[in-house]
């Protein structure tokens, strides 16, 4: 099963990012509320199971996510909003999960929250949006990606207290 370790948003923090303009372009597909998430770790096709076993004892303290301060394009394929203080959390459970799924290879935590995917350059009026929220995480969950064709919708399979 295709998965990934994240962090999920508040309905609050959720709320505010439901405001956020969406202005339609061709090319460029909005994601849903639903699929709102920090991603600490993708951990490709893996036995839920086998994940959630090296994630039990996650042993990590909690955090303060902070979001903001705009709206940004990542690496030419996305409208994202940064996410900050989510390093120590992302390392950690790398660390846990090094031997589950694809290797987690050698590229830094960039933690930001997907608003848009594009296939085209971004829309005006959907980058350098102001936006600014912080919301405390207790949790990392381990979410299951089932890819549909209009995109994919995510399952969260466990939960996994922050208890360092």
């Amino acid at each position: 099963m295709r998965c990934f370790v994240a962090v999920l948003p508040p309905p609050e923090v959720l709320d505010v990012l439901a405001r956020l303009d969406r202005p339609a372009a061709p090319g460029v597909r909005w994601t849903h509320h639903d699929q709102w998430h920090v991603t600490l770790r993708f951990l490709g096709e893996v036995d839920p199971g086998e994940a959630s076993v090296a994630l039990a004892e996650l042993n990590a303290d909690a955090a303060v996510a902070v979001m903001g301060p705009a709206t940004t394009v990542l690496g030419g394929h996305a409208v994202v909003v940064p996410v900050s203080g989510l390093d120590v959390l992302a390392a950690t459970v790398v660390a846990r999960t090094a031997l589950v799924g694809e290797p987690p290879g050698d590229r830094s935590f960039v933690g930001h929250l997907t608003l848009a995917r594009l296939g085209a350059p971004a829309p005006p009026g959907s980058v350098g949006v102001p936006l600014a929220a912080e919301f405390p995480v207790g949790e990392a969950c381990l979410v299951a990606s089932h890819l549909l064709p209009d995109g994919a919708a995510y399952e969260v399979l466990a939960r996994f207290a922050l208890t360092g």
